[in-house]
C-alpha cells in the first residue's frame, strides 16, 4: 500500500477554496464522500460545479465544506504533489541511462518513476508495465490523456527483452484498449541498433501508426551511451553511417503515413540528422512539434524563431562580446545563428564553445546532460567575457544546479562570469545575446 498524504500545503489567495475557509494544515478527508488515493482521483472528482469537501481540521475536528467552482480549480496544493508516493520503475531496460551514471551523486538523481500521473501532469513517459487492470480501468474511467508511453517495440518477446521484465509484453494490448476508449497517446522508441531497428521497427511503427488517431505521435531517439556500462547488456552507438540508414529508412515510412493518414505520424530526434552531417527537416515537416519535449525539432523549431525575430532587429552601432557554452551536437548549429547575428549587428562579437561530455563520456553529447565540472574544466581561463549563456535545459527544473550538482554559482565563481541560461526559444536567445528586447 503506498503512502498517501492528503494534507493541504497552500491555498491561492481569493481562489473557491480560500473564500469558503480552508487552510494551510487542513487534511482532505473525503470528495463528494468518496475517498481519493492521488491527484487524479482529486483533479476527477473535484471537476463538479458543486463539490462537498470533508475537512480535518488542525485541531482535530471534522468539518464539511460545499464549494460551488464554476468547473474550476479549486486552489489547493498537498504537501506530496501527487498525494502518494511516485511510482517507481520495476524494468532492468538494458538501454537505462540511469543504469549508466557514475556513483556518488545526488540519491535522487537514481529514482526511476515509472508513473502515469507523472506522464499526463508533466509529459513523463512510462512502461505501463506496473499497472494492474484496476488502475488501467481508473485511468479510462477518468478520461486521462493523453499518456506518453515508452514503447520501444511492440512484439511481446523483443519488448521483454529490451526492458528485462516478463511483464512487458502487454505494452501493446493495453495500448490498443486505451485506444479503444478515446484515449490519446503519445509514443517513444529508444532505438538500438541491431535490436530493435531494421524490420523490428517497421512492424512497431507499422503495429502504433494502426492505432491512429489515438496514436497521436511518435519519436524515435537514439540509445544513449556512457563510459559507466561495466556488466550492464552491449549495447553499440549509432554511427554516421548507421544514422544515415536509419533517417532513410523512417523517411520511406513517414511518408508512407502522410499518404495514408495525413500525417508523418513518427519523427526522429535531431540526433540522428547532426550525426549523419544531413540537414535537419525544416519546421513544417514536425506538424506543430508534438515531440519536441523529446528532443526532437528543437533545431528546426529554433531556427524558424531566430530567423523571424533576426528580421526585428534595429540597425544600430552596438559593442557586445558574449560567450556561449553548448554541446557538441548543437555547437555548429549555435556558431551559425552566432555569426548571422555577427553579419547582421555590427560591434557584436560572439564566441561558441562546444563542450565535451567527460562527465559521462561515452558518445553523450547533447546539450542538455553537459555538467557544470565540464564547463568549469574546459572553459577556465578561456573566456574573456563578462557573460556566458548556457542552454536552460543543462539545468535541472527550476533549479540552478547541473546534474554533477555542481551550482550555477560554483561555475560564476571559477570563472569570474555571469552565467545566463537560455530557453530553446530564437528570440529569447537574441534578445539575452545583445541583452535588448526585441521589437515586435
Amino acid at each position: 500500500m503506498r503512502k498517501v498524504d492528503t494534507t493541504i500545503s497552500y491555498i491561492e489567495p481569493d481562489s473557491p477554496a480560500f473564500e469558503a475557509g480552508l487552510k494551510k494544515g487542513d487534511k482532505l478527508l473525503k470528495i463528494n464522500d468518496h475517498d481519493f488515493h492521488d491527484i487524479l482521483e482529486y483533479r476527477y472528482l473535484t471537476a463538479e460545479y458543486e463539490v462537498t469537501l470533508e475537512i480535518l481540521k488542525k485541531d482535530g475536528s471534522t468539518e464539511i465544506i460545499t464549494i460551488e467552482n464554476d468547473y474550476e480549480d479549486l486552489g489547493i496544493e498537498f504537501t506530496e504533489s501527487l498525494i502518494d508516493e511516485a511510482q517507481s520503475c520495476t524494468n532492468k531496460c538494458i538501454f537505462c541511462f540511469i543504469d549508466q551514471l557514475p556513483k556518488g551523486m545526488r540519491e535522487t538523481v537514481y529514482f526511476k518513476d515509472d508513473d502515469t500521473r507523472l506522464s499526463f501532469l508533466q509529459g513523463n513517459y512510462v512502461t505501463l508495465t506496473n499497472m494492474s487492470d484496476e488502475e488501467i480501468d481508473r485511468l479510462i474511467k477518468m478520461r486521462v490523456s493523453p499518456i506518453n508511453v515508452s514503447v520501444h517495440a511492440t512484439d511481446p518477446d523483443l519488448r521483454c527483452k529490451m526492458l528485462n521484465n516478463r511483464f512487458a509484453g502487454k505494452c501493446y494490448d493495453i495500448m490498443k484498449k486505451f485506444a479503444q476508449n478515446n484515449i490519446y497517446m503519445n509514443c517513444q522508441i529508444v532505438l538500438c541498433p541491431g535490436i530493435n531497428d531494421g524490420e523490428n521497427l517497421r512492424n512497431t511503427l507499422e503495429d502504433l501508426g494502426g492505432l491512429f488517431p489515438y496514436v497521436n505521435s511518435i519519436s524515435v531517439v537514439p540509445v544513449g551511451l556512457t563510459r559507466y556500462r561495466e556488466g550492464l547488456y552491449p549495447l553499440k552507438p549509432f554511427t554516421a553511417e548507421s544514422s544515415r540508414e536509419t533517417i532513410e529508412f523512417v523517411e520511406k515510412i513517414q511518408n508512407a503515413f502522410l499518404d495514408k493518414l495525413g500525417t508523418r505520424l513518427v519523427y526522429l530526434s535531431d540526433e540522428f540528422y547532426v550525426n549523419a552531417g544531413i540537414d535537419v527537416p525544416d519546421a513544417e515537416s514536425y506538424e506543430g512539434f508534438p515531440q519536441i519535449e523529446n528532443g526532437v525539432g528543437l533545431i528546426a523549431s529554433m531556427r524558424e524563431e531566430f530567423d523571424s525575430a533576426l528580421k526585428l532587429l534595429r540597425r544600430k552601432k552596438r559593442s557586445r562580446h558574449i560567450s556561449i557554452a553548448t554541446g557538441e551536437i548543437a555547437s555548429c548549429f549555435i556558431k551559425e545563428l552566432a555569426e548571422a547575428i555577427e553579419k547582421e549587428c555590427s560591434g557584436v562579437k560572439i564566441d561558441v564553445y562546444a563542450i565535451k561530455n567527460d562527465f559521462f563520456g561515452g558518445g553523450v553529447s547533447v546539450s542538455g546532460l553537459v555538467c557544470g565540472c565540464d564547463i568549469i574544466n574546459q572553459l577556465k581561463d578561456r573566456i574573456n567575457t563578462e557573460v556566458l549563456l548556457i542552454p536552460h535545459s543543462m539545468l535541472r527544473d527550476d533549479d540552478n544546479i547541473f546534474l554533477d550538482d555542481t551550482t550555477v554559482e560554483d561555475v560564476e565563481k571559477a570563472l569570474n562570469v555571469k552565467i545566463v541560461p537560455v530557453l530553446n526559444d530564437g528570440y529569447e536567445f537574441i534578445e539575452k545575446i545583445l541583452d535588448e528586447e526585441l521589437e515586435f
